[in-house]
């Protein structure tokens, strides 16, 4: 049902495709994907969400069929503005984004006001802490000496707990084969601008009512960047997920729709 549900579209704006699938009714719900986890990351939960909700899945720029706009977050975030604009919703939409996709999501919004309806924002944050800054430097250096591979299983660990990767190696094996495919391009701009990126002075002033979710193993975005996010924000509420980690939507889809559901 999944497959046959979504039609898959391609808008240019300034000579640059943004690719996305889209199937459903009524208010929309925008998905921004992680860095390290692409669109299909979604691909649990969207059966839910297309019963009460157009879904608009996004594959950011420079993932699959979306060409690469640079690294830079707001560059990212105009391109996606421009195209939702281009859809004309007749109701403003929810962004639903996850670890880089929710700094996307947020980014956008801080850009573009008046575009989202609601954000919920999973596993993400305002700024990260210097070993996080670190962290981002460590991944590219190492990507771009030695290639994606060799930071694969770093990568997985960021996206989930070791006892959960032991339960679901069949899930892991298609994660990695995932990730592997990222752009090199891509994955470098995406570091550089999460290591550098600070946008605590400006969201004090978002007045969108946020929902923020986090899981609570996430090693990625941890609970306290969550935490810190949901204080600077003036209309947000804060979950924390019991056992989740970085990508609670795909460990555990219930779960994670039950603590969305009545924002939405």
């Amino acid at each position: 049902m999944q497959m046959h549900s979504f039609e898959t579209h391609q808008i240019s704006n300034q000579g640059k495709n943004l690719s996305f699938k889209s199937a459903g009714s009524g208010q929309a719900i925008v998905l921004f994907h992680s860095l390290l986890a692409d669109q299909s990351s979604w691909d649990l939960i969207t059966p839910s969400l297309i019963k009460t909700h157009q879904v608009i899945q996004l594959s950011l720029p420079g993932f699959d069929e979306s060409d690469f706009v640079g690294g830079s977050l707001d560059a990212i975030s105009d391109q996606i503005a421009e195209v939702i604009h281009s859809l004309k919703l007749t109701q403003a939409p929810i962004f639903m984004g996850n670890g880089y996709g929710g700094f996307v999501a947020l980014n956008t919004a801080l850009r573009h006001p008046q575009l989202p309806a609601k954000l919920v924002l999973a596993d993400c944050g305002a700024c990260f802490s210097e070993p996080g800054r670190a962290a981002f430097r460590g991944m590219s250096e190492n990507a771009k000496n030695k290639g994606l591979i060799a930071i694969a299983d770093v990568a997985m660990r960021r996206l989930f707990a070791p006892e959960y990767q032991t339960q679901h190696p069949q899930l892991i094996a298609d994660r990695k084969e995932r990730f592997l495919n990222i752009h090199m391009d891509t994955f470098q701009g995406a570091c550089a601008a999460l290591s550098t990126m600070d946008l605590r002075p400006l969201v004090t002033n978002l007045a969108i009512p946020s929902l923020v979710v986090v899981g609570e193993f996430d090693e990625a975005t941890p609970v306290p960047m969550s935490e810190e996010l949901a204080k600077l924000l003036p209309n947000a509420q804060l979950k924390i997920l019991p056992g989740l980690a970085h990508v609670p939507q795909l460990q555990d889809p219930h779960a994670f729709l039950e603590a969305i559901h009545s924002f939405i």
